[in-house]
């Protein structure tokens, strides 16, 4: 849908500059109105706020330094220029403190004052877009987009992710793992200007070091082996949006150096390309390390963290926002008793209290488990305490205590045997637990029955 023409409101006690800024205006393409005084602006303003103003300084009644100290806090949702015969330092300075844009002598020069309403206008209308979003994102029930929670840790983020949505600088999120960093990489993205185009999230720890290169800055046909066609990097299927890297410090170090330079140069070569290729991205970095410590250790370079940590957002872990695990208990409740078809599921007294007295190592991640184990598992429709300790925290405990090294296969066949214990040999369910398909549970059980 197209964006309405911006509103410019020209403010001058002579009729001529008025009527001629006015045409002046609107053969630019914006819609242009028109007041005598600081006044009659004024009253203007209260009924349809335009987003842009062009005023006089010196007029009868209210001057234009008095016309904007009492537009107040409208003042940030404004562009003002103002245009004056009578420019000194002073008026200047105290103009620019009231929220002036730019600050104009006359004989006015047309071409200048284009330039400066189309740049000041470009603000003012993504920052009216990022606030009309941010104000659809918030709940009184204690969400923010993706994120759920009303603790003063959280309406921190809140705030901190409103203010940098925006912009176009990098990203660094830290956090103990399962704090929710992608959501938090998302919540950006949405509010952004760039939420028509790709969000694309990667996970750097799960991608070998030999493929990392290839994955983010692609290849061309034949560049090495089984390289049989052209492969487009994570920056160009992401170029006008958004790339969310998780676990940036497992990237290795000689990659990490490209990837720098291709945050500074804003363009990408392909392996085995000859050809620089322009990308607009947005990078959101994440990792579950603290920042410092990485870098000391050499998992992070110091010139890249410099330039991933223009905005840095560290996460709370779900034990320092204690009044947030009943929202989302209660959100994960809702949605896994939908998912397994169990409308009646509901809470007695003392689960929220045992919830609040586990300190969640895993963060929300684990309170989300935990709640769908009990979704699958609790016999009656009432959840309780002894149900968390009996499917959830008992068996947490007991995996802790085990801590004899075993095989990968071992382990595997361990998870197995204990879901199957805990679902009562229900091999639906168990696969469920497990995170995986029936058919995948009865393909390794088979496994194991032939070893």
């Amino acid at each position: 849908m197209a964006r309405p023409r911006a509103t410019v409101l020209v403010v001058d006690d002579d009729a001529a500059t008025r009527d001629g800024l006015t045409a002046l205006l609107e053969s630019w393409g914006y819609n242009a109105s028109a007041a005598a005084d600081g006044k009659t602006a004024l009253k203007g303003c209260k009924r349809d706020l335009p987003h842009a103003i062009v005023t006089d300084l010196m007029m009868p009644g209210m001057n234009g330094l008095e016309f904007v100290e009492a537009l107040g806090e409208r003042v940030q949702q404004i562009a003002i220029v103002f245009v004056t015969g009578q420019a000194t330092v002073d008026t200047a300075v105290q103009a620019i403190k009231l929220g002036a844009y730019d600050y104009l002598p006359k004989p006015l020069e047309p071409q200048r004052l284009r330039t400066v309403l189309d740049k000041a206008l470009k603000q003012v209308l993504l920052a009216r877009e990022t606030g009309a979003l941010r104000r659809r994102l918030e709940s009184p029930l204690g969400s923010y987009g993706l994120l759920i929670g009303k603790s003063a840790p959280m309406r921190q983020l809140y705030q901190q992710i409103g203010q940098i949505a925006a912009t176009e600088a990098a990203v660094l999120v830290s956090g103990e793992s399962g704090t929710g960093k992608e959501l938090v990489a998302q919540t950006l993205h949405d509010i952004s200007p760039r939420r028509e185009a790709t969000f694309l999230p990667l996970n750097c720890a799960a991608i070998s070091a030999t493929l990392m290169e290839s994955e983010l800055f692609g290849h061309e046909k034949g560049a090495f082996t089984n390289a049989i066609e052209r492969h487009q990097g994570c920056f160009e299927q992401s170029d006008g949006g958004t790339l969310f890297l998780d676990e940036i410090t497992e990237m290795a170090a000689e990659v990490q150096a490209k990837f720098l330079r291709v945050l500074e140069e804003q363009q990408v070569r392909r392996i085995g390309g000859h050809a620089n290729i322009p990308v607009s991205v947005r990078v959101v970095a994440a990792t579950n390390r603290l920042p410092a410590s990485a870098v000391k250790d050499g998992k992070l370079r110091q010139d890249l963290f410099y330039r991933l940590s223009v905005f840095h957002l560290e996460l709370p872990p779900l034990r320092e926002r204690g009044e947030d695990i009943a929202l989302l208990a209660r959100y994960f409740l809702e949605f896994f008793a939908k998912k397994y078809q169990r409308p009646d599921l509901s809470w007695a007294t003392d689960l929220i209290p045992a919830l609040q007295a586990h300190l969640w190592p895993g963060n929300v991640r684990e309170l989300r488990n935990a709640m769908e184990r009990l979704s699958i598992l609790a016999p009656g429709p009432i959840l309780t305490a002894s149900d968390l300790q009996q499917f959830c925290l008992k068996a947490i405990v007991e995996e802790r205590c085990d801590s004899a090294p075993i095989s990968l296969a071992e382990a595997e066949h361990q998870a197995i045997e204990k879901a199957l214990l805990a679902s009562e040999g229900n091999k639906t369910q168990a696969a469920r637990l497990l995170g995986i398909t029936p058919k995948t549970l009865n393909a390794k059980l088979a496994l194991y029955t032939k070893v």
